[in-house]
């Protein structure tokens, strides 16, 4: 375990902990390593959402019907 790692109970489903202890036993890493990277992949999706939204912000808005128009003008759809 890391230096300064806080402990925390989480409460898995029977299915995904078994999962979990057969993927960490396969790739020789600790149930708590699989879990931490997976929140921490989770979060940087999050970030990059974020920022995406924070980089669009201020576009101009596009009604549903003109976005429809526009990509079938396109052959998108």
């Amino acid at each position: 375990m890391e230096s300064g790692a806080k402990r925390a109970t989480v409460y898995f489903d029977p299915a995904l902990h078994k999962a979990l202890r057969m993927k960490s036993v396969e790739t020789s890493r600790s149930v708590s390593e699989l879990v931490n990277n997976a929140v921490r992949e989770s979060l940087a999706d999050d970030a990059e959402d974020l920022a995406a939204f924070e980089k669009r912000a201020k576009e101009p808005l596009i009604s549903y019907e003109d976005m429809l128009k526009r990509l079938k003008k396109d052959a998108r759809i």
